[in-house]
């Protein structure tokens, strides 16, 4: 089943074009990497899929939304069902990690104290890390701390999961690592689209690739 579909979009930043004539579909489960060079506009298209960027022109859909025409009352209803990977992991430093995703569980309207409890541990399993949730983020290594990301992105179930250079700041093997684990959420029927600049990463773990450069996507 076809979750997003992009027919002749346009995005533009300030009036200026970032990338146009874009035609772009990815199905349930389906793994696909976003290459190309930093700055060649593959944050702005992610961005887009979560409604951080708005559409200019064509037709942009995904799940049951129409991005052209989205309301600021469905975009919370959009992104509880895509889990987002960022490269500076963004976690907060002054809680543990249990208390990090029990930020977001009540963020997003979890009350119950056991169900919080047991969706926290489900994750930390998820991500191989089922005895690290007292401890707080600066005592984890660069490759547990991108993990955790993952658990925190999967804590509402999402139908999808957008990373935008997950691997950036972590050395080769844990690189290998993560892009590892996050196949296997693809094979568990989550679609996961990943940006990278990586090649190494791509031809290691092969799966669909667009390439995006001058202004504009095509498939590898």
């Amino acid at each position: 089943m076809q979750i997003i579909d992009y027919k002749n979009v346009e995005l533009c930043h300030d009036e200026i074009i970032v990338l146009h004539d874009i035609n772009f579909a990815v199905d349930e489960g389906e793994f696909i990497y976003l290459c190309g060079k930093t700055g060649s506009g593959k944050s702005s298209l992610l961005k887009s899929l979560y409604a951080d960027m708005p559409i200019k022109r064509g037709e942009a859909r995904i799940f049951d939304y129409d991005l052209s025409k989205i309301s600021r009352r469905q975009i919370p209803f959009l992104r509880r069902k895509i889990g987002v990977i960022f490269q500076d992991f963004q976690l907060l430093h002054d809680r543990s990690v249990r208390d990090n995703l029990e930020f977001v569980l009540r963020a997003t309207g979890w009350k119950v104290s056991r169900q919080i409890d047991d969706q926290i541990d489900l994750v930390l399993n998820t991500v191989g890390l089922p005895k690290k949730g007292y401890k707080r983020p600066h005592q984890l290594s660069g490759g547990e701390q991108q993990r955790i990301v993952i658990a925190r992105s999967l804590l509402n179930s999402p139908q999808l999961i957008v990373a935008d250079e997950p691997t950036g700041n972590l050395d080769p093997d844990i690189a290998a690592e993560i892009v590892g684990l996050l196949h296997e959420i693809s094979r568990s029927g989550t679609s996961v689209i990943m940006a990278t600049h990586n090649m190494s990463i791509v031809n290691r773990y092969p799966a669909k690739t667009f390439v995006v450069e001058n202004e504009n996507i095509r498939e590898k």
